[in-house]
């Protein structure tokens, strides 16, 4: 099935230093998990999407991932300044394109085709200029949460090393996934400020700038469990593959 009115970004520029051990330099996307690098199981379940309309967001040890996946479309992040950062990179590749846009992490290899594609599914049914894929999870993880209104209407997300103990016990996760109106997110990438703790541009505030601007924001919420994690660790590497071998 070719999902023509789609294209998506892949970040995978990060270096993974906790990744980095004695004698591998590779970068993180680069990383091997049962048998083939972390980017490639993200790129499988993304192949409902032809590859010259994925543009991969490039930037440490750039080469070896262009020359691993060399069908694929490639824009170089040169300084690592946040995933908003990273998508404005992208838009060097996405000229004119006015379409829906997939926005995803190359260092998520459980997340499933059909947990992507329920995504483009929901933000296309419910006509949304961005839709946030948020999921709960058992486990332990360092994510953003998605803040509700009373109504159960989206208002926010906080990062975790931002949240506050109260916000700490929100258990829906933001997955870092989203489907946005390309031309829409062209518009509000320039807004993003990088006034927080790491001083970098984050991709998480462009949803409410584009509520700010009166435009339709919706959040797809689905069980994930394991499909939510991304690799940083050598632990979760392992984790990572066991769970792909299974």
């Amino acid at each position: 099935m070719e999902n023509t009115n789609i294209k998506a970004v892949i970040l995978a520029a990060g270096k993974g230093t906790r990744l980095q051990t004695e004698g591998s330099t590779l970068p993180k996307v680069m990383r091997l998990a049962a048998g083939k690098p972390l980017l490639g199981h993200v790129l499988t379940a993304l192949d409902f999407i032809p590859a010259k309309d994925c543009v991969i967001v490039v930037g440490y040890q750039k080469e070896s991932v262009m020359e691993a996946f060399p069908n694929y479309v490639f824009a170089e992040q040169t300084q690592q300044l946040g995933t908003g950062h990273a998508v404005m990179a992208a838009f060097s590749k996405l000229e004119g394109y006015s379409g829906s846009l997939l926005i995803c992490c190359g260092d998520m290899p459980l997340i499933k085709r059909e947990t992507y594609l329920a995504l483009i599914a929901a933000h296309k049914a419910s006509d949304n200029d961005c839709t946030i894929l948020s999921g709960s999870s058992d486990l332990d993880l360092p994510y953003g949460r998605i803040l509700r209104d009373g109504n159960g209407n989206f208002v926010g997300m906080v990062e975790e090393k931002d949240a506050t103990a109260e916000q700490k016990k929100i258990r829906e996760l933001n997955s870092g996934v989203y489907v946005f109106n390309a031309e829409l997110l062209r518009g509000v990438l320039s807004e993003l400020k990088s006034d927080n703790a790491q001083g970098e541009y984050y991709l998480t505030d462009a949803p409410l700038l584009l509520q700010k601007h009166g435009h339709k924001v919706g959040v797809c919420f689905r069980e994930l469990g394991c499909e939510i994690i991304g690799v940083n660790t050598l632990e979760q590497l392992k984790q990572t593959e066991e769970l792909l071998l299974k």
